[in-house]
């Protein structure tokens, strides 16, 4: 494990959006750069920088078409290098989001790839033995392109139809077309991908987030021969970059940790119920007092037992591809929501803005292949009183998308002007963090009430040095957590809302609350 993750507190970046440095509407590596010592006071070590690779952004950045060269809009090589150098000076680390299963199809590669004639890059894509066969029913693969070249056969896709599926092999192959996953071109291929870590690992880079981390191997039901490939990926990096994290995109940790990874992601599809945290139609977190938390509960449990207990499952703000946090709760709220998070084991992941409450923009039309999502990716509202939030010098008609016409949006300014302001309490709730070891990433956690239909939550984060019991009230009612079995239960050390004391065999917490116990 590298020594710098275990505690990390990670700042989600997207880059086109956050801070432009040359008047073009788009944001930059240097802008980002001129933005490290915000990011550092709000209490981050860390950031995770969406894709800033070539491309031509159909996808945003997630069609990849050079691994080696940041895109112009964004700056150049040296000026990513230079984001790590400053990082680093902080003190703050940098992982990149790398994109393995898939580039765009002006990847060269892809060009030599879709040639009738046979070349060393004929197999670096999964390809049928004919234009007319399709690849349907296969799992991790969205449909197929083909009647794009002369080369007679149809190409598997990842996601969009600009997205060729890189070949990392099949775990059960079928069919002629089908290479196995330990065959010399599908091994030809995690080469290829090794050296692009390589590339940027010795340039300075902390690591990666791997996007669709599950995806590579087809036909791969139980993902043991995906779980496989990463533990190759893993042996690499921790031969040659022991201090390079990999955090997973696959929302299954007791396969991706297995595989390899140091943390993955509760997603907010399939089965983690992570939705009915903050964006349900009624979320756990909303003074309403009827979300309920059980489900999410019980899934963690589930996952936590599978992953023996390492804790290193990550629970974000939010992210470029879903609605912002502050679409479904106001202030208070978010305040509840923020000190559950960043309760949790893991490492915290607060994506840019969500520390002012940026909202969600309805309405906008796609940019980039963002539909729906791209609402949750506009502009960094830093300054109420300059021209576009402080966001860009640019005129307004040429932002990369356009920042939130109200005139109480929520700045950077404003925030950090309020002691009582949501930032001010996130950056309360990091220090917190960092100041006991048992709310930090490993420490282990058992919990003592689910968050059933509406009731309190409360759970014990556990180190070798200290206890400390974590509960949430978000009703508008007083609620009670059993203590008689938990040992001595001292005053909170961290109270939200009026927090709560413990009375007889009771811990009795006020409406709307949060509070911080020390066990003894």
């Amino acid at each position: 494990m590298p020594s710098w993750i275990t505690n990390a507190v990670f700042y989600e970046i997207y880059p086109q959006s956050f801070q432009d440095s040359n008047a073009d509407g788009i944001g930059d590596i240097p802008g980002i750069i001129s933005r490290l010592d915000y990011i550092r006071d709000l209490g981050c070590d860390a950031l995770w920088i969406n894709p800033c690779f070539e491309s031509p952004f159909m996808d945003a950045g997630y069609d990849v078409s050079d691994y080696r060269r940041v895109a112009p809009r964004y700056g150049t090589n040296d000026d990513l290098a230079g984001l790590f150098r400053a990082a680093h000076a902080r003190g703050m680390r940098v992982i990149l989001d790398l994109v393995p299963g898939h580039t765009s199809i002006e990847h060269p590669w892809f060009s030599e790839s879709k040639k009738a004639e046979s070349n060393e890059l004929s197999h670096r894509y999964i390809w049928t033995d004919s234009v007319w066969k399709g690849i349907e029913n296969v799992s991790s693969v969205s449909g197929s392109l083909r009647g794009i070249s002369d080369r007679d056969g149809s190409c598997a896709l990842n996601f969009f139809t600009t997205q060729p599926a890189l070949n990392y092999g099949f775990a059960a192959p079928s069919e002629p077309w089908q290479l196995s996953f330990r065959s010399p071109e599908a091994l030809a291929t995690r080469e290829a991908m090794k050296d692009v870590m390589r590339f940027w690992l010795a340039m300075g880079c902390d690591g990666f987030r791997v996007d669709m981390a599950g995806s590579l191997v087809k036909n791969d039901p139980g993902q043991e021969a995906t779980i496989e490939l990463w533990r190759d990926f893993r042996s690499f990096l921790d031969r040659d970059y022991p201090e390079a994290a990999i955090i997973s995109e696959w929302g299954e940790p007791d396969k991706s940790l297995r595989g390899g990874f140091h943390m993955d992601f509760l997603l907010h599809f399939g089965p983690s119920h992570y939705l009915d945290l903050f964006r349900a139609e009624s979320p756990y977190f909303s003074r309403k007092g009827c979300g309920d938390l059980s489900s999410f509960v019980a899934h963690y449990r589930e996952i936590y037992e599978k992953t023996d207990g390492k804790g290193l499952i990550c629970v974000p703000s939010g992210n470029h591809d879903m609605a912002r946090i502050a679409g479904k709760l106001d202030e208070r709220e978010l305040k509840l929501a923020f000190a559950f998070l960043l309760s949790l084991p893991g490492a915290p992941f607060i994506y840019y803005g969500d520390e002012i409450g940026m909202r969600y923009q309805a309405g906008l039309t796609s940019k980039e292949g963002g539909y729906e999502r791209t609402g949750s990716r506009t502009p960094m509202q830093w300054d109420s009183r300059a021209v576009n939030a402080g966001f860009s010098n640019a005129p307004p008609d040429r932002l990369y998308l356009p920042i939130d016409p109200s005139n109480d949006r929520p700045t950077v300014d404003r925030a950090r002007n309020r002691d009582d302001s949501l930032f001010a309490e996130i950056r309360r709730l990091i220090a917190l963090r960092r100041a006991h070891a048992s709310l930090g990433g490993a420490a282990r956690i058992s919990f003592v009430c689910d968050g059933k239909a509406g009731g309190p939550l409360a759970f014990i984060r556990e180190s070798d040095a200290e206890r400390v019991l974590v509960a949430f009230n978000p009703g508008t009612k007083k609620a009670t957590v059993p203590i008689e079995r938990l040992g001595r239960v001292d005053a909170a050390f961290y109270s939200l809302g009026g927090g709560g004391a413990p009375r007889g065999d009771a811990l009795l917490l006020e409406p709307e609350s949060a509070a911080f116990f020390s066990l003894r």
